[in-house]
């Protein structure tokens, strides 16, 4: 099968692996309709992080080919949706809501697998994948029901952090994909007020669209100058913060109003948190890694019923042979830079339907059907 490969910093290309196959009876094997690029991965590509050469990518839906002997509410045939973690849903950690701390869990590729391939070997199927209901779903739909695999439940996972009420007021810090998210999950939340720190014309655009009621234009002092002045001197009620940088947390802390939190989902990267102002404001930080496999079945009827769209933050498409040059275009996704670091979504496939995601739909249509009486209407707990 092709999938993208991490070779070293900057290096990434198309190559040819052996086929995912199951390894453990509770594996099961997904055929990858949709994949794309996280922010995270570009920390790998830049340098900014380390990455063991190999398979790299963790976002992706697509439809069961194969179970293992011990998986039992999964079926061949289901049209899925992964999250970037694989989890047991059974564990201590699983039953208290934090997925990625799974004891028996992982993350995407520690399976042998990426995200950004043909197929991906699924371990903890029972506990890791969420079916969809239903068939024949648009192109929008399919690209919104992608974003539950990270970055709508990452952003709403800060919201969620940041303690965002109805009637309040936010501000999120970062307007890539997950900054995005943040906006539309804050005004999904009930907030009536949402402040969007962004200097790029489109994704302010795209913010209010999502639901931005204001937009900050400006960076470090301006952009604390500038939100304490939409809020009357006071800050926000709750502060998301996207990006992961050392300012942007320090901008996030700054705007945050006395007794309020702020919800960190960025990766961090040279953050230092100033306690001593912290304490003195009792301003807390909450956050980390996403527990997406907790939110997709709150998120996932909203995205159904297209109550809300967040697949519109894709701003370009490639095919699998062209992930390179997108991950190399620098305007479009320096994470460091304030621009447009939206996923760009590759379409794998196999020969039978290698360009036509509609043909995809009906080469696992019959086979979906065949599971989809027992399945239909159900998601894991």
């Amino acid at each position: 099968m092709r999938a993208a490969v991490f070779n070293e910093p900057r290096s990434i290309t198309v190559a040819e692996r052996a086929d995912s196959v199951i390894r453990e009876p509770t594996d099961a094997i997904v055929r990858v309709v949709l994949s794309c690029v996280c922010g995270s991965d570009l920390w790998y590509y830049r340098g900014d992080s380390p990455f063991a050469p190999g398979p790299i990518g963790h976002e992706f839906i697509g439809v069961v080919e194969d179970v293992g002997s011990e998986v039992r509410t999964i079926a061949n045939g289901d049209f899925v949706i992964s999250p970037f973690a694989f989890s047991d849903g059974t564990c201590p950690h699983c039953r208290h809501g934090i997925t990625t701390a799974c004891s028996a869990g992982g993350f995407y590729p520690m399976n042998g697998d990426g995200g950004q391939g043909e197929g991906v070997r699924v371990p903890l199927a029972d506990g890791t994948l969420v079916p969809v209901p239903g068939s024949g779903h648009s192109d929008q739909t399919m690209a919104s029901l992608l974003t539950l695999s990270d970055v709508l439940a990452t952003g709403h996972h800060a919201a969620v952090c940041a303690d965002v009420k109805a009637g309040g007021v936010v501000a999120v810090v970062g307007d890539g994909a997950v900054g995005l998210s943040g906006v539309l999950a804050s005004r999904r939340l009930g907030a009536e007020r949402v402040i969007a720190l962004s200097r790029n014309p489109a994704r302010q655009q795209l913010a209010r669209e999502f639901g931005a009621t204001e937009i900050v234009d400006a960076r470090g002092e301006e952009a604390t100058e500038a939100v304490k002045e939409l809020t009357a001197g006071v800050g926000a009620d709750a502060v998301l913060e996207c990006v992961g940088t050392a300012q942007a947390m320090q901008t996030a802390i700054s705007i945050a109003r006395p007794g309020s939190m702020v919800g960190y989902v960025g990766v961090p990267h040279g953050v230092e948190l100033p306690i001593g102002n912290m304490f003195f404001r009792n301003v807390g930080v909450r956050g980390g890694s996403a527990p997406v496999r907790a939110y997709i079945p709150e998120l996932l009827p909203d995205v159904l019923e297209e109550r809300i769209n967040p697949g519109r933050r894709a701003d370009r498409r490639r095919l699998p042979d062209q992930v390179r040059p997108s991950l190399s275009d620098d305007r479009a996704l320096d994470p460091r830079a304030g621009r447009a670091r939206g996923h760009v979504e590759a379409r794998p496939a196999r020969d039978d339907c290698d360009r036509d995601l509609k043909g995809r739909r009906r080469h696992g249509r019959e086979l979906r059907r065949r599971g989809r009486r027992a399945h239909q209407g159900r998601l894991p707990a």
